[in-house]
């Protein structure tokens, strides 16, 4: 089966226009490369018109498109599955969970655990750090608004440090985010060790949390109410007013998830062709989790 390219929501509809058609998908990515039996590890099988499962030759074990991925015991059917999937992905803002259990007639929970499910998908590999111009800063989202400088300290708002690479017009290539208990440079390094090489340029305010970091990373520190801090300032606010039109409220070890969403869409808008089929892959890599595992995960 092709891979789906495209934003037009008819156009997917009009791919995937029932269950089958969403596990033959599933099964032309799941086993793209070869069948290997996962009991027995034999590489002979007999497709199951029925839900396109691999029924292994020599032992006989069955395995469905869906087993041991993200898709595994979804039960509200896998059309509406894949049709949240490309609304988080192909969209601009996506949904909040409420409006995607109205739009595919599912309870608001199940809808919930599931756009969480994908979240874990959209999370970054951090395989591939930032080696051009970067530049980090800390913002608060949450609480009450208002127009003091400096670093706030209200334990109601969620700390957040950002870092967005900039290409050599100017122009922004992506974007990672981290939620931070506080300022110090433990913290602020969260950001460093997970995207940022040692060999990109840096560039920060004055903040002394960021002075040690200069041991390991080349960082230099301007002032942040110059121009500079521009590109990383639009990014801020986008992602604030995103969080705030879209989510009513969210937990704090929550925060983080709907982040990797943000960057995982900004990050790809060049690729918005291809991004559903990037993310049913990722989906299909990555194994099965459940609600306890999503309530605990940071």
């Amino acid at each position: 089966m092709e891979s789906f390219k495209g934003e037009s929501i008819i156009d997917f509809f009009d791919t995937f226009q029932t269950d089958l058609d969403c596990l033959e998908y599933l099964a032309s990515i799941k086993w793209k490369g070869a069948f290997k039996c996962s009991k027995c590890n034999h590489n002979k099988f007999t497709i199951r018109k029925l839900n396109y499962a691999r029924d292994c030759n020599l032992c006989h074990h069955v395995e469905s498109p869906t087993a041991n991925t993200i898709f595994h015991k979804v039960k509200f059917g896998i059309r509406k599955a894949f049709g949240i999937v490309f609304e988080m992905s192909a969209t601009t803002k996506s949904l909040s969970s409420s409006q995607m259990a109205k739009r595919y007639s599912i309870s608001r929970p199940t809808a919930w655990l599931f756009m969480h499910k994908v979240r874990s998908a959209m999370k970054s590999s951090e395989l591939n750090p930032v080696v051009g111009t970067v530049y980090v800063d800390e913002f608060v989202y949450g609480g009450k608004e208002d127009l003091k400088q400096g670093r706030s300290n209200d334990s109601k708002k969620k700390k957040i440090v950002a870092a967005v690479e900039i290409d050599d017009e100017g122009g922004i290539k992506r974007a990672y985010f981290k939620r931070i208990d506080d300022y110090s440079s433990d913290e602020l390094g969260k950001i460093f060790h997970s995207h940022i090489s040692t060999q990109a340029k840096v560039k920060t305010d004055k903040w002394t949390g960021y002075k040690p970091l200069k041991m390991e990373y080349d960082i230099e520190q301007i002032k942040s109410n110059t121009s500079d801090f521009f590109q990383i300032n639009t990014i801020i606010h986008q992602v604030k007013s995103w969080l705030r039109s879209t989510y009513s409220w969210m937990h704090e070890q929550n925060i983080e998830k709907y982040l990797d969403e943000y960057s995982y869409r900004l990050n790809r808008s060049i690729h918005k062709q291809t991004i559903f089929d990037n993310l049913i892959t990722r989906m299909i890599n990555q194994k099965h989790i459940g609600l306890q595992t999503i309530k605990t995960s940071k």
